[in-house]
């Protein structure tokens, strides 16, 4: 089983594109992932992409993944932590965090310790975690920084901004966007520049991957 969010849909139907799968030989659930329409035991295995960090309690949510994961099986996460360098009584790390918060819809962002200790208290026994942002040959927030230029994720440049910005201006006015699409667009481009900011001070990983065995 794949937890995912709606959005990282599209990423799994490139996955199955990828390695030749038919998505029909997939079933997809709009569910809850905090109670989840599955009996005990069920699955053979569960892998976690960047989804279990919006639970309002990771706790409660890894327990729900143990329930319905068979014994003896793994659960993979790949998540998003703090970091060691994170300081809480720095006022510009609170600021960053707070806008990778507000523009991804998170929570209280997770350290990497209170997710692997809310994974022993679920009952799992973590036998691999690593941050994988760490000897990347490039940085992970590479993507988002809009002085880099990049075909691929030309959007997210200040040029694509630009252009993303005033085609959403035009769309809210002429009422084919919701109203308030301007206003969305602003704290996305803000968080992602959060992230870049916190990914150079290295208070911030969008990566910790982890395998855990269930007991």
């Amino acid at each position: 089983m794949l937890i995912c969010s709606t959005l990282q849909l599209l990423y799994v139907l490139h996955i199955c594109f990828f390695l030749c799968w038919s998505p029909s030989r997939l079933m997809f659930y709009d569910a809850d992932f905090m109670k989840m329409p599955f009996s005990d035991n069920t699955f053979d295995a569960i892998f976690a992409l960047e989804a279990t960090c919006h639970a309002p309690d990771v706790h409660d949510c890894y327990k729900e993944i143990y329930r319905v994961l068979k014994p003896g099986q793994c659960f993979a996460a790949y998540e998003w932590c703090i970091t060691e360098s994170f300081d809480p009584l720095n006022q510009e790390h609170q600021r960053i965090k707070g806008e990778v918060e507000l523009g991804n819809g998170l929570p209280d962002i997770r350290s990497v310790g209170e997710c692997l200790e809310a994974l022993q208290l679920a009952g799992f026994e973590v036998v691999r975690e690593k941050d994988v942002a760490v000897g990347s040959p490039l940085p992970w927030y590479f993507p988002l920084d809009k002085n880099q230029f990049s075909l691929s994720s030309f959007r997210v440049t200040a040029v694509g901004r630009f252009i993303t910005r005033n085609m959403v201006k035009t769309l809210e006015f002429l009422h084919l966007a919701p109203e308030g699409s301007q206003r969305v667009q602003a704290f996305l481009e803000k968080a992602a520049d959060a992230l870049v900011e916190g990914g150079r001070q290295h208070a911030y990983k969008k990566s910790l991957s982890t395998k855990i065995l269930s007991l």
